[in-house]
């Protein structure tokens, strides 16, 4: 008997018809695979077997029964679990509390802790239990949501995005989980957008198109350029890097140097780092090791460092807040799109007025048809789906509300873009047109550095990598001298014996 069926759900909201008759079928220790473009109706579906939304129609058999109205509590109890893409975390509870509130069950707290320890231990997603949520990076508080999920102990696993920002290393130890997880009996729901993992950890594959299945196959047999077919309708185009001669510098980082202003943070140690026009700069490394920080002084965000430690143009900032140096020409993509990145209850329209101008009169008043008007521009070139420009930023699914962010700071002509995580999320067609994006970026002079957990994206897009880690970056490397396995190593901070490698590329 299957562990779940279910049958023709219909989900419709006033402006899109999120699921359209969708069957599926999940046998017991099955890993099954979701596949679907930003805004297919993969989240919705998920959230439907999990309790959180209803269907408009049809019916879910769960265990040979079926579910009617369920909500989370009961789904639950019964053994599903799901870990969200977007995290429902208590940014000012400790880990151990997060952990605790949402496992129902009457075991103590100082229990709970003992079992976070042992599962981050045996599955290498190493967490401290006592470190409140909002001192994590997006890649812990991912580590947060699955071991949140694994001490349930389930019996279906809805996984959405789980590795969208964890490094190879941990992804690898995931699948390891996941496929010891299946070997005992539990069947995983697998939601993303990276083929090559489907690929290789998956036995089933559901392919989603505009709220529809439009296929299943067995993803083992097939290729990446095939499953892009099935998913898209078209294979997404080739990626082209030219290789450019790198112009005067336009970021310039010496010896930066900043205890951590949280102490659950990491201290910045003698930071340097150059990015030149015309090239885009790589930065890699397991995250929360310091990035979050980094990104934080050189966006203004974090306006602790002496003056001259932080240049732009040779002007010095780092005592000047985000607005003054967006007047120099730096923009900036942050990892957490929600909260930070946009104003959930706010529309896209006014969610431009977050980083840009555009829109404001000179006495101050806003110009709504402007906005508007910019908004939609986004929505069109960037193929964002969405109700519109009055759209709330948070009924976004998480790839498009990712194309809108990118897409803003881009539009806005930037000398200088730091983007952390650019695809995060963000299904292949869409990722394939954000790169393209920040490359022409690079090819008219902006200057880019890129934070991002995933080394195949960083090889692809950068000129040279540096890593980061406990703090400290290392030498930078060209792309065409790095291999994965030297950055992996970097990873724990093993550099030493390269401090003869060239910081920089000499001058053109």
């Amino acid at each position: 008997m299957p562990l779940l069926q279910l049958n023709g759900i219909t989900k419709r909201y006033p402006s899109v018809v999120a699921n359209d008759a969708v069957s599926l079928t999940l046998e017991p220790g099955e890993i099954h695979a979701v596949l679907g473009e930003n805004g297919a109706g993969k989240s919705t579906l998920m959230k439907i077997i999990y309790g959180l939304v209803q269907p408009d129609s049809g019916h879910i058999v769960y265990q040979g029964e079926t579910l009617t109205h369920h909500h989370p509590h009961q789904a639950r109890a019964q053994g599903i679990a799901m870990v969200f893409q977007h995290f429902s975390l208590f940014d000012t509870l400790t880990v151990a509390h997060n952990v605790w509130l949402g496992l129902d069950s009457k075991l103590p707290l100082s229990d709970t802790r003992a079992q976070i320890v042992q599962i981050a231990s045996d599955y290498g997603l190493d967490i401290d239990p006592d470190r409140p949520v909002h001192t994590l990076s997006v890649g812990e508080k991912q580590r947060v949501e699955i071991i949140r999920a694994l001490l349930g102990q389930p019996r279906l696993l809805i996984l959405d995005e789980p590795t969208s920002v964890l490094t190879p290393q941990a992804v690898e130890k995931l699948f390891v989980v996941l496929r010891r997880l299946a070997d005992q009996g539990c069947s995983i729901l697998y939601i993303s957008h990276k083929l090559h993992e489907i690929q290789a950890l998956c036995h089933r594959c559901t392919v989603m198109r505009a709220g529809r299945v439009v296929g299943v196959c067995d993803p083992r047999h097939e290729t990446p350029a095939s499953l892009s077919r099935l998913m898209m309708g078209q294979e997404p185009p080739a990626l082209v890097h030219r290789a450019l001669t790198p112009g005067p510098v336009r970021l310039s980082v010496e010896g930066l140097s900043l205890p951590s202003d949280d102490p659950f943070g990491v201290a910045l140690e003698q930071v340097h780092l150059e990015v030149r026009h015309g090239e885009i700069v790589g930065i890699a490394g397991v995250s929360g090791n310091g990035q979050r920080e980094l990104m934080a002084a050189l966006s203004g965000e974090d306006a602790r460092a002496e003056p001259r430690q932080i240049c732009i143009d040779g002007v010095a900032v780092g005592h000047l807040g985000p607005r003054q140096r967006r007047r120099l020409g730096l923009y900036s993509v942050p990892e957490e799109r929600l909260g930070r990145g946009a104003v959930p209850e706010h529309s896209l329209a006014l969610n431009l007025l977050l980083t840009r101008n555009t829109g404001l009169s000179t006495g101050g008043w806003l110009r709504l048809s402007s906005l508007q008007r910019v908004a939609q521009d986004l929505i069109d070139r960037y193929q964002i789906k969405a109700s519109g420009p009055q759209a709330l930023a948070k009924s976004l699914s998480g790839g498009n509300l990712q194309k809108f962010i990118v897409g803003r700071e881009m539009e806005a002509q930037p000398k200088l873009l730091l983007v952390s995580q650019p695809t995060w999320g963000v299904d292949v067609g869409a990722a394939a047109q954000i790169r393209a994006s920040l490359l022409a970026l690079r090819d008219q002079g902006c200057a880019v550095l890129v934070v991002s957990d995933e080394l195949d994206e960083l090889f692809e897009l950068c000129d040279r990598l540096v890593v980061m880690s406990q703090g400290r970056l290392s030498p930078s490397l060209d792309r065409a001298g790095a291999s994965t396995e030297q950055i992996g190593a970097w990873m724990s901070g093993l550099w030493a014996e390269a401090s003869a490698t060239p910081t920089h590329p000499p001058l053109a």
